[in-house]
């Protein structure tokens, strides 16, 4: 059991989490801005602004950082996945998407009764990477230095 409430005391877990979390949020806030409706299910879409993948993993690197050392290995590790991950979502992710945009109008032309509609919005422009990547250290660096971790707010809030 002690194993299960460790998984709890995890503030980088928790707080990366939270900013996916978050920028998914975000997205509401950034269509209706666009576009003037609000659309809940944007929130468990891909792509859009802000990039919650990138919020994620630059969240995660902030944290490993600020709890392991910036000069430490897993540091550098998880540096190094998180300029992967944010390459995909800019790159292969949105090629995919475009991809996917111009099979359907094929798909429509050669067949208008065609129900064939793959995805489109796959991946990420570079600035919602990079508002996603920014958001990330900026709600777990607090989040850990101040609150910490889950259990630690919950003893916070019980005491």
């Amino acid at each position: 059991m002690p194993e299960f409430f460790a998984f709890f005391n995890n503030s980088v877990l928790f707080w990366s989490l939270s900013s996916c979390l978050l920028a998914q949020f975000f997205k509401i806030v950034f269509n209706l801005f666009s576009t003037g409706k609000i659309r809940f299910g944007i929130m468990f879409e891909t792509g859009g602004m802000p990039s919650s993948h990138s919020a994620l993993i630059t969240g995660a690197t902030s944290g490993i950082g600020y709890e392991l050392g910036f000069d430490s290995s897993i540091f550098a590790l998880s540096v190094a996945i998180a300029l992967i991950v944010m390459y995909d979502a800019s790159g292969v992710r949105k090629s995919a998407g475009i991809q996917a945009s111009e099979i359907n109008k094929l798909s429509k032309k050669l067949d208008p009764q065609s129900e064939l509609l793959l995805k489109e919005t796959l991946g990420h422009t570079k600035i919602e990477v990079i508002v996603g990547s920014f958001l990330g250290p900026l709600i777990t660096l607090p989040g850990m230095f101040f609150l910490g971790s889950p259990l630690k707010i919950f003893d916070l809030i019980i005491n």
